[in-house]
């Protein structure tokens, strides 16, 4: 009998943080919105960060991922308890949906099955380049670039046809470390923001619509961006769902970020699966939609094990 039915996972700074800034009080909310739904559907439900010694993640049927948002900080050591606890207990989502989302080459699956995503390049590990005529080459004056494993916008640049010669040194010491992604800089950044459409099961539930300060082009509010309620066209809400629709297996949640690019057509900025923040304060049944989905998901491991 398992002393569990979820650990809903956090990390160490948010597992009982003494500072109760704004911030820290908006992710202890979000994570309490999930607690509650699950333990209303009569789950037994407990909160705890990934990297606790001192838990044994078998005791529990299933650990679903929050606010683990210093993995891509601990990669080596994240990479390593993910691998072990998948043979311990069940992961929501999969051990090989998040290896898939850690990289942002799925995007380049994505297009492959039909999924419009923002115009992507990579440049490999182990590369140097000469930035001003990588994108002289492809025809690009302002762009965007950054690692393939990253978050919380790490080694974020905004590059111009003039500029981008003064990050040569930054850029060519990193990719010895790690693989890079080039994208043209999407002027809707600016204008309109970026959507974020959530789907728990494949289907849309809620959406907001995330805007940058003034002056910057980053939309995540610990860089200064703003967060809005909005109500998506039909189109979009398809279009999120088609994306969630055509990764290798459904997950059971996802947060689909996404633009109007330079073409004027919806494009995919990033997939979210693996620890999307998902704005549970704008919509809070969209907690008690994925409590739905994880019930379910629990009662079928219980019943092969019965």
């Amino acid at each position: 009998m398992k002393l569990y039915d979820v650990i809903v996972l956090t990390e160490d700074r948010y597992e009982s943080p003494n500072d109760l800034n704004l911030y820290n009080l908006q992710v202890l909310l979000e994570d309490e919105y999930v607690v509650s739904a699950l333990k209303d559907k009569g789950l037994k439900v407990e909160r705890k960060s990934w990297s606790d010694p001192s838990v044994n993640w078998a005791d529990t049927t299933c650990i679903l991922f929050r606010s683990t948002w210093d993995y891509f900080d601990r990669f080596p050591e994240f990479s390593e308890w993910l691998d072990r606890v998948s043979d311990e207990t069940i992961l929501l989502n999969s051990k090989e949906i998040i290896y898939w989302n850690l990289d942002k080459h799925y995007l380049s699956d994505l297009e492959n099955k039909g999924v419009n995503c923002v115009e992507t390049y990579y440049l490999e590990k182990g590369r140097s380049v000469r930035l001003e005529d990588f994108l002289a080459d492809l025809d690009i004056k302002n762009a965007i670039i950054k690692p393939c494993v990253s978050g919380a916008a790490r080694h974020t640049y905004k590059l111009n046809s003039v500029t981008c010669a003064d990050y040569n040194e930054t850029i060519n010491d990193l990719l010895q470390e790690e693989a890079f992604m080039v994208q043209p800089f999407q002027e809707n950044i600016i204008k309109t923001g970026e959507l974020s459409l959530i789907v728990m099961g494949g289907k849309y539930t809620h959406a907001v619509r995330k805007v940058a300060k003034q002056g910057d082009f980053r939309v995540q509010d610990d860089h200064g961006g703003v967060v809005l309620g909005y109500t998506p066209t039909e189109e979009e809400i398809q279009f999120a769902e088609k994306a969630v629709a055509a990764c290798n297996e459904r997950p059971l949640y996802a947060r689909v970020d996404m633009i109007r690019d330079n073409a004027n057509k919806l494009a995919i900025m990033e997939l979210e699966l693996i620890e999307p923040e998902l704005f549970f304060r704008f919509y809070k049944p969209a907690a008690d939609r994925l409590a739905d989905v994880i019930a379910q998901r629990v009662q079928s491991v219980k019943s092969l094990t019965v």
